[in-house]
């Protein structure tokens, strides 16, 4: 399995370089952010830090939207980078929750999504592609390559995600709802001629290494309030008893509306909601061996990639501790 680290960019934007060099020193292979400029700074500027400071580590956002950017300019980005720093980078992309709820907007339509997937992997390989009614190609591009790696909870992203795209992220930690969408996304990749074993599994999720369950669940709350927005929307599109499991939905039944002026971040007050069993089920608590067994636990369904989000109190002593994990496990 590899590992990832995921966190938000807060100023100063050092700050997230430096970490993620220390990411990479311990192990961790990735290095995601947060994508929504008005809440945080600019990524893709920071990237090019991230990327210098660091010799392997692959970056990308987790995830970016198709509402939020021109497609051109987002294939123009990841392929400077690549170009600047030899294919380091990584596209994961959603419909768009905080990106675009902050600005007004809706979440972009799953039709939107698998467009923008085909056309922005498309420029930043250096292939002539048809945006809307023009044929365009990056004409600079020298061998580029990006995977698309497509976020998703309900049945139809999760089919989109396994008939067109490289990889598929759950942000969520709990091994049944991550047995029924791998599952799902494997069985859609197979209906649609393609090999399951080609789509790359990433599962984020807050980890938080320590003794102190109460205070743990207390920093990491914030975490189903977020999956709360998606499986939101999902409910309000199947019902509380349609195809998506009780174990994603039930939850928000308290749930009475969001602030996105705390999201992402400990101590989120619209996430009061959430039960300590959610917590539980969706993050990794506890000490390192509890950690390890539901890594084994998730390594075991099929997931490539954990993807750890640090937005707590004790952030470098977690990345420490997973840096022990990583050599354990490897």
């Amino acid at each position: 399995m590899e590992f990832g680290v995921v966190l938000q960019t807060d100023p100063p934007a050092w700050e997230v370089v430096r970490l993620m060099k220390e990411a990479e020193a311990l192990g961790f292979g990735y290095g995601w952010t947060f994508d929504s400029c008005v809440l945080w700074q600019e990524p893709f500027v920071i990237y090019s830090q991230i990327l210098a400071a660091t010799s392997a580590m692959t970056v990308g956002p987790m995830v970016t939207s198709p509402g939020t950017r021109d497609w051109s300019v987002l294939a123009s980005l990841f392929a400077t980078l690549n170009d600047m720093f030899g294919n380091r980078t990584v596209c994961g992309i959603g419909r768009g929750d905080s990106a675009h709820r902050v600005v007004g907007k809706q979440p972009s339509t799953l039709a939107t999504v698998r467009e923008a997937m085909h056309v922005i992997k498309e420029l930043a390989e250096g292939r002539e592609v048809r945006y809307g009614d023009t044929a365009v190609r990056i004409p600079w591009v020298r061998n580029g390559r990006l995977e698309m790696w497509m976020a998703g909870y309900g049945p139809k992203a999760l089919r989109t995600a396994g008939e067109h795209a490289d990889g598929f992220i759950l942000q969520c930690a709990d091994p049944a709802i991550a047995r029924w969408t791998i599952g799902t996304v494997q069985q859609a990749a197979r209906a649609a001629g393609r090999d399951p074993a080609g789509i790359s599994i990433c599962v984020a999720a807050p980890a938080y290494v320590g003794d102190d369950l109460p205070h743990q669940r207390e920093q990491l709350r914030w975490f189903g309030g977020m999956v709360g927005n998606h499986v939101a929307d999902l409910v309000a599109r199947y019902g509380d008893s349609g195809p998506v499991p009780h174990e994603l939905t039930d939850y928000i039944r308290e749930r009475e509306g969001y602030d996105y002026a705390h999201h992402g971040r400990a101590g989120n007050p619209s996430a009061g909601f959430v039960p300590d069993q959610i917590v539980d089920r969706f993050c990794l608590v506890g000490p390192p061996g509890a950690h390890t067994d539901r890594l084994a636990e998730l390594a075991e369904l099929g997931v490539d990639q954990f993807a750890l989000y640090l937005m707590h109190d004790q952030r470098e002593d977690t990345l420490a501790a997973y840096g022990g994990i990583i050599g354990d496990l490897t």
